[in-house]
């Protein structure tokens, strides 16, 4: 990793039709990691679709890694059961920033800087937009959960403070 870092805001907005891994339901949790760095919310108990609104801070720096996410259902007497995982390549975000900060383009509010589409760099299950809002890079996003059924997650990210080449 390289010695320049940037600040990541990460909110953990919600979950929707999560698998159920109890006997009617599940207790589920979120696991954030990017790089070294990782994070994970509160459990939600009984509940197949949760809202979180939980906000983390990551460093990142060149070259820019993956976040990766993952989902698990708390249990007391044995292991957490996996209830799905998904990845999301920060590179668009990252380029977004850096061309409008290069360019000098003084974006008006709530200006689309670049779409984002499903493939197999994200998980994504619908196109996300990156946008300028506040001063502000900001990427919506909800995630597919992979090796389960079903489930997604919504992520609200924010580049704070961009890496320096």
């Amino acid at each position: 990793m390289g010695d320049k870092s940037g600040l990541l805001k990460v909110t953990v907005v919600q979950g929707r039709r999560l698998v159920i891994r109890d006997f009617k339901s599940s207790d589920p949790y979120v696991v954030l990691k990017l790089g070294n760095q990782t994070s994970r919310t509160k459990v939600k108990n009984s509940c197949l679709n949760p809202v979180w609104n939980e906000e983390f801070d990551f460093s990142i720096s060149d070259p820019v890694e993956v976040l990766n996410l993952q989902v698990f259902d708390k249990d007391r007497f044995k292991a957490d059961d996996k209830m799905g995982n998904a990845h999301l390549s920060l590179q668009p975000l990252v380029a977004s920033a850096r061309l409008r900060k290069i360019l000098g383009v003084t974006a008006t509010e709530g200006t689309t800087l670049r779409k984002v589409i499903p493939d197999s760099d994200n998980c994504l299950s619908a196109d996300s937009s990156i946008v300028w809002v506040n001063g502000e890079v900001v990427q919506d996003v909800w995630l597919r959960l992979c090796d389960v059924d079903s489930g997604d997650i919504e992520l609200k990210i924010k580049l704070i403070n961009l890496p320096s080449n």
